[in-house]
């Protein structure tokens, strides 16, 4: 709801239809129009039978999203939009992303072509260190499928040391430690808030590179968008867990602005 402004709870001006499966639901945080206690599969095939009037406005709101989801040009030594694509253009359809919480998951979030259920394995409440263990699950539960933990190096450092358990029982996955240095969302937020103020969120962080050998894995270090194909490449021909440690610049804080934005308002 873009912090409950784009759908207000009174929502004047506005038109809206509701549909959610649990009728507890309806009416309790935003007055609606239109009610519609279904399930969102079968309310959407329900529509397909409807005839509504052709409109402009779903083409345009389509190229805009077309537009948002697709990585532009930016001037970092490492851009993490670029990277994404190469993972399009390199995994199947049906792979496994799992991710945890913090700025480094909004690049597959916004431009991750998720091919439909059980290609997202992802916290609902902001839970950090989720990815990599939801990774060995998903591998050891679908070891005929690509699977990729995407971490953070503060969400990585919290629960990186399942990359034993991996090894261990022989998981086959792949593993982005995305590196700023901090733990970007707090930071972005202490920016906004107390420009200047930082407290607390920089890193000292290891190797992980090395750690990720240290545990028996396969690991290289990226720290230039155009090596980030290579590497790519390099590790989707092994078997195992393998880990790439992709090194970024905590000034480019999201998939669309930078600390000095955010501090500039």
């Amino acid at each position: 709801t873009d912090g409950y402004a784009l759908i207000t709870p009174d929502h004047p001006g506005q038109r809206l239809i509701h549909v959610h499966p649990d009728p507890d639901e309806l009416h309790r945080a935003y007055r609606a129009d239109v009610a519609v206690c279904a399930g969102m599969a079968e309310f959407a095939e329900a529509l397909l039978v409807v005839d509504l009037p052709p409109r402009t406005t779903g083409a345009e709101a389509h190229a805009e999203w077309v537009a948002w989801s697709t990585p532009a040009p930016r001037d970092l030594v490492m851009d993490l939009g670029p990277c994404v694509t190469a993972m399009r253009e390199r995994l199947p359809a049906d792979a496994i992303i799992c991710n945890g919480a913090g700025n480094y998951s909004g690049w597959w979030h916004r431009y991750w072509a998720y091919a439909g259920p059980g290609t997202q394995l992802a916290p609902t409440a902001g839970a950090m260190g989720y990815g990599v263990p939801a990774a060995v699950a998903a591998s050891l539960r679908h070891p005929e499928r690509t699977v990729v933990a995407l971490a953070g190096d503060g969400c990585f450092l919290m629960n990186g040391q399942e990359l034993a358990t991996a090894v261990a029982h022989g998981a086959d996955m792949l593993v982005l430690v995305v590196d700023n240095g901090g733990y970007g969302t707090i930071r972005m937020h202490q920016e906004r808030e107390y420009p200047g103020r930082v407290s607390g969120t920089g890193l000292r962080n290891p190797d992980f590179a090395a750690l990720g050998r240290a545990y028996g894995c396969w690991a290289e270090t990226v720290s230039r968008t155009e090596d980030f194909a290579g590497a790519l490449d390099r590790a989707m021909a092994r078997s195992g867990v393998r880990l790439l440690h992709v090194v970024t610049d905590i000034e480019a804080i999201t998939a669309g602005t930078t600390l000095a934005k955010v501090r500039g308002g």
